[in-house]
């Protein structure tokens, strides 16, 4: 029998899986509160339980197409690490100076070469790597469980190589980081006592600005950082002082949700930002003038709902409602450039060069050293576009490279020097591309290069007979919501095909679009196994821009799961599949999207996937990195509470109601998305007597895995479960 507890215990003792335990609808008791203390020892028992139960039930399903019936979750984590440890990938590269930079992940380097090439040699099927930092080798040197967090290079004097780095690691993949100076030449990390820069872990970042000084923002101690976690000063550090000892340069309020710093230092136009970000869609941009003393602050007058930046003499705007300044009207989701010193000066000169539509968004913008290109979404397909000026100044576009196909991403080889840029050209089932193209002779009124071929990957699974389908389902208020559909082109024709196993993805939030990317092992734990592939542009997500995104915001969100759910229901309603069939997928903010198809819609599927998920609403902003989404979600502290408590899966559980299976994976090493919400979730279910499992990785961060072998085993896992509850044939 279980023992009394008090409102919101936080007190462990033995779970009663037979008794429903639930919280208060109206927030005001949680039974499983103490499942929140990460590290505590009796929280830590209940989640090994769970992991060995979920282990042993999936690890004992049989792959059907082995002879000797081996263990399906065997067979997909091996077929899944020898894709994440491919050899042949195509490596992400970085330029600095003559270098090509790039971190490599592989079997024998599971965390990680940080390495460098030339172009040149990257250019050839073999290229030859110079080897700058062997992060498992420091890991076994220093007893340590380092994770790579990325690198940034100090841009030398005029002439001279590239040869101080700042560079960060986490401890097992969390937020959290260190960043240490790290010297190329010696390849080895600069002593503090020798004057490197050492910046303790904490979520913040270290930044370089000249050899001896560096922008920092970080925990300071007690008031140093905001409600949500994250640093709220801005400091200037010079080599050869105590950290501590950093000038003050700004500071926000508590209530903010961070300050980021950066240097911009391209020559002859060097300039210094303080970004005081009030929340997501809320920020308050200053530019720092370090030639005085103490150091002044500029706030460039925008709305607090408008990107801005500066590149080179050019002042970027992308404003998130419509704009109103000198006169003109510049829409929501539109890009509005130039002259930044004029703008500053209070004589605006600005131009659209892109004006959105109601099939149309603006989903990146990259910029070169005299060029601005542009990536287009019409209903998620992506075109691209390239902008210059004239002799006279005027702008002048034309679309670049109309011959490509597929998802199509664009970043600048060196702003700074050329006007370069590498196209990565991906899709659902044609493997990745890597082209380089040269825009250099755009401004004059020439052609663009013909993109060169650089890079391509090989396939990961069998796409024949694989077909891309793009579809649109009606939601409750009638919006047309569009989704991909992968999956057999002739499943219809073969005798006696019944519904077809169908994953349905969707994320919905946070202005992030979903746009098709080569499926790797999704192909190949799913589709060349005869599963169907959805992916949904759900609103909440940027797909059409800002109004796509604001349109599930707050008391709105219900809308996002209208749209998922109505998706769900065109695909039964089409015949590619039933609901016996039907799985959802989701992880973060979309963990809790599929925490609430379960909750609200549990008679439409087949089986739940829920991944590092928001569940408790009630509790979500005073966990973690929480406070920081109130302007997605709402403030479940004040009545806000009222339209919160609808989309709280931990709040809308209820006796007497019939869930179908459900998976929910979390990491212990999460320190974005508290892992108490998938554990309490769980335990909850559990006490309804409920089909669900739970897997928590001891690392991995809010990815859920730090390495590739915690990546195939988790991913494994997952499929396993699929197969083996939407995949039967008696399913």
């Amino acid at each position: 029998m279980s023992t009394p507890r008090t409102e919101g215990s936080t007190e462990p003792r033995h779970e009663d899986r037979t008794t429903p335990q639930l919280p208060a609808p109206d927030g005001s008791s949680d039974p499983h509160q103490w499942l929140e203390e990460v590290e505590g020892e009796d929280a830590l028992a209940w989640v090994r339980e769970r992991n060995a139960t979920a282990e042993q039930e999936l690890d004992a399903v049989a792959d059907p197409a082995d002879p000797d019936g081996a263990p399906l979750a065997v067979t997909l984590q091996r077929e899944i690490r020898e894709i994440l440890d491919a050899k042949d990938r195509i490596p992400g590269v970085t330029k600095r100076g003559q270098y090509l930079y790039n971190l490599w992940t592989d079997a024998e380097h599971e965390r990680g070469l940080w390495r460098r090439t030339t172009l040149d040699s990257y250019r050839t099927d073999d290229p030859e790597w110079d080897v700058l930092l062997d992060v498992d080798a420091l890991n076994a040197a220093e007893g340590e469980d380092w994770v790579w967090h990325g690198a940034s290079l100090l841009r030398p004097a005029e002439g001279e190589p590239y040869r101080k780095a700042l560079v960060s690691l986490s401890h097992g993949g969390s937020d959290a980081d260190v960043t240490r100076e790290f010297d190329l030449k010696t390849r080895s990390f600069v002593p503090e006592a020798d004057g490197g820069f050492l910046r303790p872990a904490a979520k913040g970042s270290l930044s370089w600005i000249d050899e001896d000084t560096t922008w920092v923002s970080t925990d300071f101690g007690e008031g140093t950082t905001t409600l949500s976690g994250y640093p709220r000063q801005a400091r200037l550090w010079k080599r050869g002082t105590a950290l501590a000892e950093a000038e003050l340069v700004f500071e926000a309020d508590e209530t903010d949700m961070s300050v980021f710093v950066a240097h911009d230092s391209t020559p002859g136009w060097e300039r210094d930002w303080v970004i005081q970000m009030h929340a997501f869609y809320d920020t308050t941009l200053h530019l720092a003038d370090l030639g005085q003393q103490p150091p002044a602050l500029e706030t460039i007058d925008v709305p607090r709902d408008l990107e801005a930046s500066a590149h080179r003499d050019l002042g970027i705007f992308s404003p998130r409602s419509d704009w109103e300044v000198a006169g003109s009207v510049y829409p929501a989701g539109s890009l509005v450039v130039g002259d930044f010193a004029a703008f500053r000066a209070g004589e605006p000169e600005l131009t659209m060069l892109f004006e959105p539509s109601e099939s149309t968004s603006l989903a990146d913008m990259t910029i070169t050293r005299n060029t601005v290109v542009l990536s287009i979404l019409e209903d998620v397909v992506h075109r691209l576009e390239v902008h210059t000026r004239d002799q006279d100044g005027a702008w002048v576009r034309q679309d670049l490279y109309p011959e490509l196909r597929g998802s199509l991403a664009v970043s600048a080889v060196d702003p700074d020097e050329n006007d370069e840029v590498w196209v990565t050209v991906t899709d659902f089932v044609e493997p990745t591309t890597l082209l380089l193209g040269d825009l250099a002779a755009v401004p004059a009124g020439g052609e663009p290069t013909e993109p060169e071929l650089i890079k391509t990957a090989p396939a990961r699974f069998d796409a024949d007979g694989l077909e891309v389908t793009q579809h649109f389902a009606t939601s409750d208020d009638g919006t047309r919501i569009p989704y991909f559909e992968i999956g057999r082109a002739d499943r219809g024709d073969e005798p006696g095909a019944g519904p077809s196993p169908t994953l349905l993805y969707g994320y919905g939030g946070f202005e992030i679009s979903l746009t098709p990317a080569y499926l790797g092992p999704i192909g190949k734990a799913w589709l060349e196994r005869g599963g169907t592939y959805v992916l949904a542009n759900i609103r909440g997500g940027g797909e059409y821009g800002p109004r796509w995104h604001q349109a599930a915001l707050k008391d709105k969100r219900h809308r996002a799961y209208e749209d998922f759910s109505s998706v769900a229901k065109d695909l039964i309603e089409r015949g590619v599949t039933d609901t016996a069939h039907l799985a959802v997928r989701g992880g973060s903010n979309g963990g809790l999207l599929t925490g609430n198809m379960l909750t609200q819609y549990p008679e439409l599927f087949g089986a739940v996937i829920i991944q590092v998920p928001l569940l408790d609403m009630k509790r979500y902003s005073h966990l973690l990195a929480g406070n920081s989404w109130m302007a997605e979600y709402g403030d479940p502290d004040t009545e806000d509470w009222e339209y919160v408590r609808t989309f709280s899966p931990y709040h809308l559980l209820a006796e007497g109601t019939d869930y179908p299976p459900s998976f929910v994976l979390t990491s212990t090493r999460d320190d974005r998305v508290h892992p108490g919400h998938a554990r309490k979730f769980t335990a909850a279910l559990e006490s309804l007597g409920a089909d669900v499992r739970a897997w928590e990785n001891i690392e991995g961060g809010h990815g859920g895995a730090a390495t590739n072998e915690q990546a195939a085993r988790m991913n494994a896992l997952m499929y396993t479960f699929l197969w083996s509850t939407i995949g039967r044939n008696d399913a």
